[in-house]
């Protein structure tokens, strides 16, 4: 079995899920009400800055501030995406199955992690319909806008990423769940302490999101912040490997 296999049948439980429905729908509808006031705050506030030629356009006002509820919002909606992908699993029974049928540990995290990011994703374009449906009728910084873009798409995928690896060491979802959420916020605020005694500097900052999150958001594209996001998915995919092999063994 493929990993695509593998993915199409995540897949399926994904769309028969009312979890998935129900988050999609009240969160999309909580982003909405929100695009809303802030485009008639936008709309209200167009004569002050018509008298600052460089000043914020829409997408500073309105499209990047939309993809920062969205960040908000990932961290509960993802650890909730994710918990029962591996621990449902164990939990039902049925990962001894998967195990049966030979299927190797490594497809088994990559297709159940490439449904989530497929789910994520989806989220995540469905919400950029909403300043898109807008881009002929005012002015778009189509550079900034790509770049809070793949911000997002980046932080989506390492915390599907974390997702998943919890749900392979958890023996429940609450459990997964839980622990996705604890991580998630640990890895966001790790620099909390230094940035209130002024360093924006050394390693503790690197080692938080937001550092590379915010960049991203106002803009600014860079190597550096990629590979970092880069590296956390592989190394939460590869310890989500090792735990399913270990369980492979055992059984």
């Amino acid at each position: 079995m493929s990993p695509f296999a593998v993915t199409r049948l995540e897949w399926r439980r994904l769309l028969v899920r009312p979890l998935a429905w129900v988050l999609a729908a009240l969160t999309l509808a909580w982003l909405a009400w929100n695009f809303t006031l802030m485009l008639g705050s936008f709309l209200s506030s167009q004569i002050q800055r018509a008298a600052q030629p460089d000043g914020p356009g829409f997408i500073d006002l309105v499209g990047v501030p939309l993809l920062g509820q969205l960040a908000q919002l990932a961290f509960l909606v993802v650890p909730l995406i994710t918990m029962s992908v591996i621990a449902g699993e164990r939990r039902n029974g049925t990962l001894p199955l998967l195990f049966a049928a030979g299927v190797p540990a490594s497809r088994i995290v990559l297709g159940k992690y490439l449904a989530v990011l497929g789910w994520l994703l989806l989220w995540l374009a469905l919400t950029l319909a909403m300043p898109l449906a807008l881009m002929h009728t005012t002015h778009f910084d189509w550079g900034k806008l790509a770049a809070a873009t793949l911000g997002l798409a980046l932080m989506l995928a390492t915390l599907g990423a974390i997702g998943v690896a919890c749900s392979a060491f958890a023996s429940h979802p609450a459990i997964a769940a839980s622990a996705a959420l604890v991580i998630a916020l640990a890895l966001w605020s790790v620099n909390l302490g230094a940035q209130m005694a002024g360093m924006n500097g050394g390693a503790i900052n690197w080692l938080a999101m937001s550092s590379h999150l915010q960049p991203l958001l106002r803009g600014l594209v860079s190597t550096t912040d990629i590979v970092w996001f880069a590296l956390l998915i592989v190394l939460a995919l590869a310890l989500a490997t090792r735990r399913l092999a270990a369980d492979k063994e055992r059984n």
